[in-house]
């Protein structure tokens, strides 16, 4: 049995004001290739499919076109479940109409899929209120997922009956995933659990979330939940939500965040992205892979003190979206801006970093002897932390200074 495990397909996400939408719509293609190329049997994707609550008819287009494709005519199983960035209400709206694709939405996490059979010999044999096993028409054993949507806290409240501290959280879905591994999960199949939390090792590094991410917060502020939480009858952890591809633990089984498929924010500059690939035996997991993406744009930070420098560097990253900090003593000139903005259609943001840097507090008093001209670059100086006005700010005050004159 071969399953393709990808997550935090963020459908609609821009860049600043920059659509990535034509981005997706490549990444995503290459994702269904990959599928089709390795024949694989079926695919999880664990959350956040939009990027929020209300996406554009475009996003939405996007994601039932791809997920119809990947489900190959009902032949293969696609499993998606809701992030934190996902309505889980609109992700099952489509439910019914999905079902005769094999293509299974989660939104809840109480969800429980009522049994079906689709054309394609995709079967839902067994399901409890966070399971599912499914009879896949190319394999002679089942894929057994736990699934576990994100849920925010008065969701949690509701379905989970999860009190208000850190560690009852944990003990809960502790207890919740054992139950169900108890009860369903043995050595004649292959046992999955999805989820799409903010997970880490007890006791070891935190791992980074991205700069533009939603924090996930549980109940009473809880941000992690321990891979120890997990059963120890899973054979395979699908996560979601870290956009950089970790392998957060290997006990008790493989916890693995597949990436999100584009790099959304300049603290992902230069990741590589991935999806996993599965192979899967009864009972045992054979082997996983992370295969690399190689659509949609590269995302480039960098810092220059020369603006005929930074032009020249931008014109060898043509094709890249460009996060761009010029260092000098003054504002950045609008004539500069100007040339780099025009030298690069993939700049999303110039950020000016002024090198000179006084204590305001400490500044000497102003003389009032001085120039009208020298007093307005002492006074400058004193609002902006020590930084000099750029000559083209004080060729306007001149002009003032001569109209007023006048």
């Amino acid at each position: 049995m071969k399953i393709l495990h990808t997550a935090d397909w963020h459908i609609g996400k821009k860049l600043d004001l920059h659509s990535r939408l034509d981005e997706q719509r490549e990444v995503l293609e290459e994702i269904c290739e990959i599928a089709e190329r390795e024949a694989v049997d079926a695919v999880v994707i664990a959350g956040d499919l939009f990027d929020n609550f209300n996406p554009s008819s475009e996003a939405t287009e996007l994601l039932y076109s791809t997920l119809y494709r990947l489900s190959a005519n009902g032949t293969r199983a696609v499993i998606a479940i809701a992030g934190n960035h996902d309505s889980p209400e609109r992700i099952q709206v489509p439910d019914a109409l999905a079902k005769v694709c094999g293509i299974l939405f989660v939104g809840f996490p109480n969800t429980e899929v009522k049994p079906f059979c689709t054309q394609g010999q995709v079967e839902i044999v067994t399901t409890a209120r966070g399971f599912i096993e499914i009879k896949l028409p190319k394999s002679d054993f089942p894929l057994r997922i736990l699934h576990t949507p994100y849920a925010n806290e008065q969701r949690l409240k509701t379905f989970l009956g999860v009190e208000d501290s850190e560690e009852a959280l944990r003990l809960h879905l502790q207890a919740h995933w054992q139950e169900l591994a108890d009860m369903y999960l043995d050595d004649k199949g292959f046992n999955m659990l999805a989820t799409h939390l903010y997970v880490m090792q007890k006791g070891g590094p935190m791992p980074e979330e991205p700069d533009d991410e939603r924090p996930i917060l549980h109940v009473g502020g809880a941000q992690a939940i321990y891979t120890e939480n997990f059963p120890k009858q899973v054979h395979y952890i699908a996560l979601g939500h870290l956009h950089r591809y970790q392998v957060i633990d290997k006990n008790p089984a493989p916890t693995v965040y597949s990436s999100s498929p584009l790099a959304y924010s300049f603290s992902e500059a230069n990741q590589t992205k991935f999806v996993v690939l599965i192979e899967a035996e009864a009972g045992k997991l054979q082997s996983y892979r992370p295969i690399e993406l190689l659509k949609g744009k590269k995302l480039r930070r960098k810092s220059f003190h020369n603006i005929d420098e930074a032009i020249s560097w931008l014109h060898e990253h043509a094709d890249d979206l460009i996060e761009l900090t010029i260092v000098s003593d003054n504002y950045l000139e609008a004539t500069d801006k100007k040339r780099l903005m025009e030298a690069h259609p993939g700049i999303i943001q110039i950020i000016p970093q002024i090198k000179k840097q006084q204590d305001a507090e400490n500044a000497a008093e102003i003389d009032l002897s001085l120039s009208m001209e020298k007093l307005f670059q002492e006074y400058f100086k004193s609002k902006n932390k020590g930084q000099e006005p750029s000559e083209g700010l004080m060729d306007v005050f001149r002009e003032v200074l001569g109209t007023e004159s006048e």
